[in-house]
């Protein structure tokens, strides 16, 4: 079996595999944005942004190293995560959201199921996944891990460019590993949602 194979590998000649955060410029990224909450999601992305920039990778929509696609809310991320990571095109998929306790059950059956879709997206595929939607009891909470007290936007960033590189060291390690991500590629619909290469001028709530 192919899992016993890199075992072997493993005891034959062991290796240490560590993430960087340099000579990250050549790393190519995806964004899934939540646009409902977005008082809060676009200062996340802007986080994101200034982490991604100030590690050498080019943020622009219009460039070649980060898409963007938005969607209507938290709930609709997963999906749109798992079929940019199915591409195998990005090293590293970032969802951002935000979902904000209510006085209803809303809150609870939204945050377990974007938390479950998420990383089911990451097994699925092979392509790190990172789970960047704030789950706070209130828009003061939210804000403050926005931007106010800190942006998790930016660690959110960190971890895409650290799993990302690490994934390839793994990867150009034992190339055949790509066969483990339960061929997710193969019989994955075309990606119909609209995948943005624009951050739109005026985002909205939905």
């Amino acid at each position: 079996m192919l899992l016993d194979a890199i075992l072997y590998q493993f005891r034959i000649s062991m290796a240490v595999f560590e993430g960087s955060f340099v000579h990250a410029n050549d790393l190519k990224l995806a964004m899934v944005v939540g646009r409902f909450n977005d008082l809060v999601t676009t200062k996340l992305l802007e986080g994101c942004q200034d982490c991604l920039r100030r590690h050498g990778i080019d943020p622009d929509p219009s460039g070649t190293q980060v898409d963007y696609a938005w969607v209507p809310g938290s709930f609709e991320i997963p999906l749109l995560a798992r079929q940019l990571a199915a591409t195998h095109h990005y090293d590293a998929v970032i969802c951002l959201g935000a979902v904000i306790r209510g006085q209803t059950p809303h809150f609870d059956y939204v945050s377990s199921e974007v938390s479950k879709g998420v990383a089911a997206a990451s097994f699925q595929t092979g392509v790190p996944v990172v789970f960047g939607v704030l789950t706070t009891d209130t828009m003061q909470q939210a804000l403050e891990r926005a931007g106010i007290k800190s942006n998790l936007g930016w660690e959110y960033g960190m971890s895409a460019i650290e799993m990302g590189s690490l994934m390839r060291q793994v990867r150009d390690r034992f190339p055949n590993t790509s066969n483990l991500s339960l061929n997710a590629a193969q019989g994955t619909p075309t990606l119909q949602a609209s995948v943005q290469r624009a951050i739109p001028e005026g985002s909205e709530q939905s």
